[in-house]
């Protein structure tokens, strides 16, 4: 478990992120030549920009791990600390709902960011109603009940091409979203804030009455060597 420096330390990993966008990221993660970025699950519903710890789930076909039965879900939701986001893998091309209305009323009651989800979702009117931030590439009203079952809760997970272990972090907004390693972390949010930094000072000269040409010169091209 973490310490209370640990987690003092992840609050202010995560509020960094937050302060960044998926462009200035993926350019950090280009610069550093890191995978991450994940296309083609836009956001369906929630408002604006999430940032947070990973917490997985991993969804499949065949007979549930044993124990006492759960519905898919409820374990991430009840392991998440405020301010996480949940990813679900759900990749077995079956139409079957990956997250749903009650999922992300509890989430939300939780504390919990949002969710990613490589797979069908559900009930996103009900999601959009309490303004709980879900990002998928499909929407369906098939239950996952006798389709799919849960495989595991924090466990490593595939979206898009990329492999998100729990633990790692996520920032997602209207033009991707993108995974970050753990052990990456610091160096990646290092190079993100050089480079907003960088466009920062370039808008306020456009705002200023410069010549976009020159704004946009030669050197904007090589600007990320340049980190």
């Amino acid at each position: 478990m973490n310490g209370p420096g640990d987690d003092a330390h992840v609050r202010e990993l995560v509020t960094r992120l937050r302060r960044l966008d998926c462009c200035a990221v993926s350019d950090a993660l280009d610069r550093l030549g890191l995978s991450g970025v994940v296309t083609g699950l836009p956001q369906q519903s929630g408002q604006g920009r999430i940032a947070g710890r990973v917490i997985t789930v991993k969804l499949g076909v065949g007979d549930p791990p044993p124990g006492p039965p759960r519905h898919l879900g409820t374990r991430a939701v009840e392991a998440a600390a405020p301010g996480d986001v949940i990813v679900v893998e759900q990749r077995t091309g079956i139409n079957a709902g990956s997250w749903g209305g009650l999922l992300s009323l509890g989430a939300k009651m939780r504390g919990v960011a949002g969710v990613v989800v490589d797979g069908p979702v559900r009930d996103i009117d009900e999601a959009v109603a309490y303004d709980f931030p879900v990002w998928t590439h499909s929407l369906t009203a098939f239950t996952a009940r006798g389709r799919v079952v849960e495989q595991g809760t924090n466990v490593p997970v595939t979206i898009g091409t990329v492999t998100v272990a729990p633990g790692d972090y996520v920032i997602a907004d209207r033009s991707a979203v993108i995974f970050i390693a753990a052990a990456g972390m610091e160096q990646v949010l290092g190079v993100a804030e050089t480079i907003v930094a960088r466009e920062s000072a370039m808008a306020r000269a456009l705002l200023d009455g410069a010549a976009i040409s020159a704004v946009m010169g030669g050197n904007y091209e090589h600007m990320l060597k340049e980190i």
